[in-house]
């Protein structure tokens, strides 16, 4: 028998669940609603939340301020290669990590997993110094190259969803004579889509808001990314509806990857027709 939830109870949870909604959405609507107000309107007391008179010249005037589409295009360029270079080597090893048995397989997974556990600032210093020996500063490479070297969470989401995939996959596509390469590609992959997506839209927003990276590696204004040429504007001491207007322009494409996202969750799943 199925338990009923009490009319009272569902009530209570709705409601929670609405003010929870409105404690995450509330700086999203202030973040527009401050880029589209005046100078005088943004310290006015009580503050306004839907802004009279609009200014929508605010957009106009940061897009003119700095470079905007130069660091734009910047940015889905490192974005687009950093998205590749991680679903594909990390795809590629966590499958490898499932599939095949070795020596020192379950050590290597380990200290890979350790690894998760090392601040990003400890290895910022030895790394700059190894870029630098390559003469690779103020460039790209240090930004993309190790995407395709595999990231520790990336491995680890596509191994575990690999593991959940039915075993017999791999006996019965091997019987059938083919590589474990065309296996890989050709069987695996596609049924990983809903993996695929989910990191897909992690690396998206770590790449996109990505500031510490680009600020170390890169001098010339030419190669700015977004979210630093936004850095560079806020040291200029523009007002805040300026830099609110520049959020609002930043966040737009993560917002749009991530409601995308959610219809590949549902028709990735649906094209397994599995259960893991």
């Amino acid at each position: 028998m199925t338990k009923t939830t009490h009319p009272l109870l569902k009530v209570l949870m709705y409601l929670l669940l609405i003010v929870g909604s409105v404690f995450m959405v509330f700086p999203f609507i202030w973040m527009l609603s401050t880029s589209l107000k005046t100078v005088g309107a943004i310290s006015q007391m009580p503050p306004q939340l839907i802004p009279n008179p609009m200014n929508w010249d605010n957009y106009v005037t940061i897009w003119n301020k700095i470079d905007f589409g130069r660091y734009t295009m910047n940015s889905f360029f490192i974005v687009s290669i950093e998205m590749v270079g991680s679903l594909v080597s990390s795809a590629f090893v966590a499958f490898g990590l499932a599939m095949f048995t070795f020596r020192l397989r379950g050590l290597i997974y380990m200290i890979m997993l350790a690894t998760l556990m090392i601040p990003s600032q400890v290895t910022m210093i030895p790394t700059y110094f190894i870029w630098k020996e390559f003469g690779a500063l103020n460039s790209y490479y240090p930004l993309i190259v190790p995407s395709f070297l595999g990231g520790a969470f990336g491995i680890f989401l596509m191994h575990q969803f690999i593991k959940s995939l039915p075993k017999e996959l791999y006996e019965s596509a091997t019987i059938d004579g083919c590589s474990p390469p065309g296996i890989f590609f050709k069987i695996y992959l596609p049924l990983c889509k809903p993996a695929l997506a989910a990191l897909g839209v992690f690396t998206f927003m770590g790449a996109w808001n990505n500031t510490l990276g680009p600020l170390i590696y890169l001098q010339d204004k030419e190669l700015y990314t977004l979210p630093l040429g936004l850095l560079y504007l806020k040291s200029e001491n523009v007002n805040q509806a300026l830099l609110m207007a520049g959020a609002v322009i930043t966040t737009l494409p993560v917002v749009m990857v991530y409601l995308s996202a959610q219809k590949q969750f549902v028709q990735g799943i649906a094209s397994t027709g599995m259960k893991g």
